[in-house]
């Protein structure tokens, strides 16, 4: 039985028991979950779930108090991860938690500076890249552009230790609005995924005439 995806009320509890974490520890929020788990996702060898778990909840690592809150808090981000990794496996779109600005006095989202909303997203992903380095260290060519599409949305002065990439997101248009941004990450993933995470090769059909081909027996007897 496949487990529901996280509905909206799943994704307030979430960000609910995340809040509720005492200090000292630094918890992400759900918006920067997703992005991190995204990231996670994408690492060439498989990361436990005994390796990450522990960033969600600080990001330090800092181990949390063992209570029924953690436990619940983890649940919930064990169900997305899953939902997540079936998407990228498939190559299927969904919808990251990247959410538009508080809404504005007319009643409406300010929509004009997509990366406010998209940033805190990237940044969790970027966490996973800081905790998880195997997915940047690969030396691929093809890999730049959508790591690029993501890291767009960070200030120039943030990526001063990556100038190729930053030499690429100089040459990308920016999204014009919410909807084209989260396009752009979904498809930037994808992209990754198809790197790090590469589907296997479908089986090669057999060449013509080789399958069927007679026997030494067979052959004496057509010659007959």
């Amino acid at each position: 039985m496949t487990t529901p995806p996280l509905n909206d009320d799943d994704i307030e509890r979430l960000q609910d028991l995340l809040q509720a974490l005492p200090e000292p520890l630094e918890p992400l929020d759900a918006t920067a979950l997703d992005g991190f788990l995204c990231g996670v996702l994408l690492q060439p060898k498989a990361v436990p779930a005994t390796g990450w778990l522990r960033f969600i909840s600080d990001v330090d690592g800092r181990a949390a108090p063992d209570s029924a809150g953690l436990h619940e808090l983890q649940a919930l981000a064990l169900r997305r991860h899953g939902e997540l990794n079936l998407a990228i496996h498939r190559r299927e779109w969904f919808d990251p938690w990247i959410y538009p600005p508080g809404d504005a006095e007319d009643g409406h989202a300010d929509s004009s500076n997509p990366s406010e909303s998209v940033l805190p997203w990237v940044a969790g992903f970027a966490a996973a890249m800081d905790n998880f380095p195997e997915l940047m260290a690969i030396d691929h060519p093809e890999l730049i552009e959508p790591l690029a599409l993501l890291y767009l949305h960070f200030a120039p002065e943030d990526l001063e230790d990556a100038a190729a990439l930053q030499a690429v997101i100089d040459t990308i248009e920016p999204p014009d609005n919410l909807a084209e941004a989260v396009q752009d990450i979904v498809r930037a993933l994808m992209l990754i995924a198809d790197i790090s995470r590469p589907r296997p090769a479908p089986p090669k059909a057999s060449k013509p005439g080789r399958a069927g081909k007679p026997g030494h027996r067979a052959a004496q007897r057509a010659r007959r």
